[in-house]
């Protein structure tokens, strides 16, 4: 592979091009978990990747848009959708969200799992996610066990669900804060057992 800086689209290109498929296609567990009981509505799933979590959401009732920095990754997650029958609920969208934010208050549910948001970028592209729930909706911010991760990855580099906590003001409601054991097996060549989890809603 050609050295990218790993933010950047040719670098994710890259990556997904390596494999046929980098991830299993399956949803997040967290996803399935914190959302049954949710009503569908409007979902934003950032960072899409290969559309695992997109197609989740609109096999069970949710309009989707999906964004990914990745063509590639968006080319799989569409052919996922249209094998699913499920193509017309799910709008794609290519572009990075820490520079394109979302539209203000029309998301039901706000999903960001493991997405690479820098701490150094500051707050704005955070904030932007924050700003695209709507009243009465949910945000689920999900990262991988700090503990878990390989020293040479600066993982708090990166917003983690605390970091995000902290931003939500009295607007918000904290409905789980807490470090999970997986419900799915991790992707391969990866040893993360455990997710930190943050659910919150939207008064």
């Amino acid at each position: 592979m050609t050295q990218q800086h790993t933010g950047s689209a040719e670098f994710w290109d890259e990556r997904y091009r390596e494999q046929d498929r980098l991830f299993s296609g399956n949803p997040n567990g967290v996803l399935v978990t914190d959302t049954a009981e949710l009503p569908p509505g409007q979902a934003l799933d950032v960072g899409c990747g290969e559309g695992g979590d997109a197609v989740w959401l609109a096999r069970h009732g949710w309009h989707v848009t999906a964004i990914d920095i990745s063509r590639v990754a968006l080319e799989r997650a569409a052919e996922a959708a249209h094998t699913h029958g499920i193509g017309e609920r799910v709008s794609w969208g290519h572009g990075d969200p820490t520079t394109m934010p979302p539209p203000a208050g029309a998301f039901d549910l706000v999903s960001v799992h493991y997405f690479p948001l820098r701490l150094d970028a500051g707050p704005a592209a955070v904030r932007g996610l924050l700003d695209a729930v709507a009243p009465g909706g949910t945000l689920l911010f999900v990262g991988h066990d700090p503990s878990e991760v390989d020293e040479s990855h600066d993982v708090y580099a990166y917003y983690q669900p605390e970091h995000v906590a902290e931003l939500l003001d009295d607007g918000w409601t904290v409905e789980s804060h807490e470090t999970r054991a997986r419900t799915t097996a991790p992707p391969e060549g990866t040893h993360h057992t455990h997710d930190v989890v943050l659910r919150a809603r939207r008064r």
